[in-house]
């Protein structure tokens, strides 16, 4: 860290913020009010127990416009495959940011245990 707190102004760099977030595609059920004797019916389509998340970036660097730089990831329905994101898709998603921004990025994010590679994983 620079003297003073001051990384990211030292570095000339990016400020940016990490956060991932997860949900289903299924609509939750949810409860209506309805005039007594006339029964609300509420459809839903397309049921199914698909999942989504996103890992995304907000970037900010003063004299330049904010960017937000994200990643979707799908989850495939296989009793193997991921529903969350890896490490290597972490790594990947910083490196394009890396890539797009075209400058060094002061990185903050949370302590999620999935950020950092495994014992013994190389980069």
């Amino acid at each position: 860290m620079a003297a003073g707190g001051r990384t990211a102004a030292a570095l000339d760099a990016w400020i940016v913020f990490e956060d991932e977030s997860g949900f289903s595609m299924t609509p939750p059920i949810a409860r209506t009010w309805a005039r007594r004797g006339k029964t609300s019916v509420i459809r839903v389509r397309g049921r199914s127990r698909r999942r989504m998340s996103i890992a995304a970036l907000t970037c900010y660097k003063p004299g330049e416009r904010s960017r937000l730089i994200y990643r979707p990831r799908r989850d495939d329905g296989r009793r193997d495959g991921r529903k969350s994101f890896a490490w290597t898709d972490y790594r990947d998603l910083l490196i394009t940011a890396h890539t797009q921004l075209g400058g060094p990025i002061v990185l903050v994010w949370d302590n999620c245990e999935t950020h950092g590679a495994p014992s013994g994983a190389r980069a």
